[in-house]
C-alpha cells in the first residue's frame, strides 16, 4: 500500500488538505439538536431479514420512521453560517433481537439533503442516500401557524426520493406525553463497509459499530396517532418491510454529542 505518510494535512476526511479546511467533516465530537416527528410501524419480520446483517440478530417485525429537522455544529461555528449547520432527514430503523437477548435499532436506510451529514453518517454505519424531506415545524408562539403542540394539532411529513415520492405520514397529537422509540428508545447499531477500488470485483467486508453518544437533553415528547404510506420505488428496497402499519408517533426535540464510534 502506497501510504502518504510525509503528507502534512490536517484534514479529517477529503479534500485532503494542509489547513483541512476544505474538508466535507471536521472530527467529532459532532453537537446535534433537532424537531423530529416519529412514527412507530409493524413490518414484515421475515422478509425485513434481508435488510439485517445475520450476526447482529433478528428483526421483530417493528420499527420506527424518524422525520428530522437538525442542526449540528463542532466548535460552533456552523451556528453563524447555517447552511453548514441546518438540514432534513427521513430515517428508518428496525428493532433487532440480538444473540445475547439484549434489543437495538438498526437502519437500512436513510435519506437526507446535505452532504457533510451524508458522510458523517456513513463513518457512523449510517447508509445514508439523498432525499428530500418536508414536515410540519412547530414554534413557541399561540398561533395559527406556529403549529402549537396541544390536543387535535395536526403534523405531516413527507420523503421524496430521485424526485419520486416514497413515505408519507400524518399524525394527531393526542394531548399526553409521548415516548421516545426508534433509535431514541434503543442503542443504535450500524454497519460500516468500504470498497477498494484496487480490487474491484470483491465486496467490502462490514463492521458493526455503535454511536460513542455522550450528552443528550430534552426528550419530552408528545403523544401522536399516526397514518403511515410507503409508495412503490423502482430503485429502493422498503418492500421488503410488507405494508407498514403505524403503531403510535410522538414528537418533540433532542440534542445529542456524538464523540465518536465503538464495536458493537
Amino acid at each position: 500500500m502506497n501510504t502518504l505518510s510525509d503528507w502534512n494535512h490536517r484534514s479529517f476526511t477529503a479534500p485532503f488538505t494542509a489547513s483541512g479546511r476544505a474538508a466535507v467533516v471536521p472530527p467529532p465530537p459532532w453537537h446535534y439538536a433537532g424537531w423530529l416527528l416519529n412514527v412507530a410501524f409493524e413490518c414484515q419480520a421475515d422478509t425485513a431479514s434481508a435488510l439485517v446483517p445475520p450476526s447482529l440478530g433478528k428483526p421483530l417485525g417493528r420499527g420506527c420512521v424518524h422525520f428530522a429537522d437538525w442542526q449540528a455544529c463542532t466548535d460552533g461555528h456552523e451556528l453563524a453560517d447555517p447552511v453548514l449547520a441546518q438540514y432534513r432527514e427521513t430515517i428508518i430503523v428496525l428493532e433487532v433481537q440480538r444473540p445475547d437477548g439484549s434489543h437495538c435499532a438498526y437502519c437500512p436506510a436513510i435519506w437526507v439533503d446535505q452532504d457533510i451529514s451524508l458522510i458523517r453518517g456513513l463513518l457512523q454505519g449510517w447508509p445514508k442516500k439523498t432525499g428530500s424531506t418536508w414536515l410540519t415545524r412547530s414554534l413557541p408562539l399561540d398561533h395559527p401557524a406556529a403549529a402549537p403542540l396541544r390536543a387535535g394539532r395536526v403534523l405531516g411529513a413527507s420523503l421524496a426520493v430521485k424526485d419520486r415520492r416514497l413515505i408519507e405520514a400524518r399524525a394527531e397529537l393526542t394531548g399526553r406525553p409521548g415516548q421516545p422509540m426508534g433509535f431514541l428508545a434503543l442503542p443504535a447499531v450500524g454497519a460500516v463497509g468500504w470498497p477498494d477500488l484496487r480490487q474491484p470485483t470483491q465486496l467490502p467486508q462490514p463492521h458493526l459499530v455503535r454511536p460513542d453518544i455522550q450528552h443528550r437533553v430534552g426528550g419530552e415528547w408528545h403523544e401522536a396517532t399516526a397514518t403511515l404510506q410507503v409508495f412503490d420505488h423502482p430503485h429502493e428496497e422498503l418492500a421488503l418491510l410488507g405494508p407498514l402499519q403505524a403503531l403510535t408517533a410522538s414528537a418533540g426535540w433532542v440534542g445529542i454529542t456524538v464523540c465518536g464510534a465503538r464495536d458493537a
